[in-house]
């Protein structure tokens, strides 16, 4: 990804008599001052209703507290070489980025590049799912940065593939880390979706009436198949 110096402004946090939770995937708010039980009391196995991620999955805000503000000195910012691996997913989701754009033949052109990049890509021999978990993680601590960049290029369009990116990741993560403590059974009497807009990946007996990302239909999801 890329490299940037941060300068971090914190503004002190105003009194405030509650806090709201929210999901860092869908955005989903759980307010303390309208809910019957508070954020903390609910159980460590509960989801979020609308995407399905878990409770640590939350970060909570206090309302009326400040923004932090981030200023970014891209001068210094330092370019990194691309894998194919990395090319074939970057040309897979601006296939998808054009299709939600309705330019299908633009999305064909991508999806061209994504499978000939794909066709290069040297097979990986060790990976694990605690491997798959660090790099999410990494990927994770690094969106601020590149959002950051994107912000004050002022280029829209990153700026969202950043938003869809990071909250495409931060559910794979969740799902990988449920994965790792709960092992097949996670996965027991359930099916597995995925959006062929942005990515997003659902665990249920049906797909979401709108993807939680980008707000497609249920339609755009697609089953995976073939699992043991």
């Amino acid at each position: 990804m890329f490299g940037v110096t941060f300068v971090r402004e914190l503004y002190e946090k105003e009194e405030v008599g509650y806090v709201r939770y929210i999901c860092q995937i869908c955005g989903y708010v759980y307010d303390d001052d309208k809910e019957a039980i508070p954020f903390d009391q609910l159980p460590d196995d509960w989801k979020c209703p609308l995407c399905g991620a878990t409770k640590a999955d939350f970060k909570a805000e206090s309302v009326g507290e400040d923004k932090v503000q981030v200023s970014v000195n891209t001068e210094s910012a330092d370019l990194k070489k691309l894998s194919a691996g990395q090319l074939a997913a970057v040309c897979s989701n601006l296939a998808r980025g054009c299709e939600k754009q309705y330019k299908m033949e633009e999305s064909e052109l991508f999806l061209e590049l994504a499978k000939y990049f794909s066709s290069i890509t040297p097979e990986v021999n060790d990976a694990t799912v605690e491997g798959v978990a660090k790099l999410l993680q990494e990927d994770i601590d690094e969106y601020p940065n590149v959002r950051a960049v994107a912000d004050q290029s002022k280029d829209r369009g990153a700026a969202r593939v950043c938003v869809w990116g990071e909250k495409v990741t931060r559910m794979l993560s969740s799902l990988v880390t449920r994965y790792l403590n709960e092992g097949e059974e996670m996965l027991r009497d359930t099916d597995i979706w995925i959006c062929t807009v942005c990515g997003f990946v659902y665990i249920g007996e049906k797909p979401p009436e709108l993807c939680p990302v980008c707000k497609v239909p249920p339609y755009k999801f697609e089953k995976i198949e073939g699992r043991a």
